[in-house]
């Protein structure tokens, strides 16, 4: 066990729990996403003739949902008005939107538990605001399904997409572990090497429907999180100790 693939972005910071074990174990690690987000063009965006001026309200699940919302006003000259109020699925996403907005002076509500089913009651204590859900046009949301098994009335209208980060001919896939947290991921390993053998390379994933991806493509899944490693750097923390010989 030489050279580990992450398939997440490197962190702004240089800081990551991936790295600690980097330094623990005497191996490469390496931030390296399999997947990417692009942001629908304007004109890509009005053949879905959804128009916001029209919603009073803005529905959030992802910090990436907020960045593309925002990108797509400044686009189409849309002045975001004071008046509009947002709803977060998280705290987290919630104070995200001080990088466009002046917190203080906007209604801003969120779920103080980060679940989406929490979000719910708040929406619909304000049932008379119009609202508007920004998503992925190539990735379904769970927090959208359970909105629509509460009755929530809303205008979805996809403002971003998810797709293949692809490897460079003259980028060496020479990993000794593969780690993944979206079934896309698993589909773009896929569809960059269609001959992928997996052989002894070790495969790890976070999720349900992450490890059924792993599963559903033939691959051998040697990894994941459980009740005593929560995360996936615990996971493959844990792992790395078990198997010390191979290092």
């Amino acid at each position: 066990m030489k050279k580990i693939l992450v398939s997440q972005p490197k962190p702004e910071n240089g800081k990551s729990p991936y790295y600690d074990l980097q330094d623990k174990y005497g191996v490469e690690v390496v931030l390296r996403p399999f997947i990417k987000v692009e942001g629908l063009s304007a004109k890509e965006f009005r053949q879905y003739k959804v128009a916001i001026p029209e919603f009073s309200a803005i529905i959030f699940t992802a910090r990436t949902a907020v960045d593309h919302f925002f990108r797509l006003c400044q686009e189409t000259r849309y002045h975001v008005p004071d008046t509009l109020k947002y709803f977060c699925v998280s705290e987290t996403i919630a104070y995200y939107l001080q990088k466009y907005i002046i917190y203080r002076k906007r209604k801003i509500f969120f779920s103080e538990s980060g679940r989406a089913e929490d979000l719910v009651p708040i929406i619909e204590k304000h049932n008379k605001e119009t609202y508007l859900l920004p998503v992925s046009e190539t990735q379904d949301d769970p927090k959208v399904s359970i909105l629509d098994a509460h009755n929530i009335k809303y205008t979805k209208v996809p403002m971003y997409r998810t797709v293949s980060n692809d490897f460079k001919p003259e980028e060496p896939f020479d990993y000794d572990m593969l780690v993944f947290f979206s079934p896309l991921g698993v589909k773009a390993l896929q569809s960059n090497f269609p001959d992928f053998k997996q052989g002894e390379i070790v495969i790890g994933a976070m999720g349900k429907s992450t490890t059924e991806a792993v599963e559903q493509a033939g691959l051998r899944l040697d990894i994941t999180t459980s009740p005593d490693a929560p995360s996936m750097s615990m996971a493959i923390d844990k792992w790395l100790k078990k198997n010390k010989k191979k290092l």
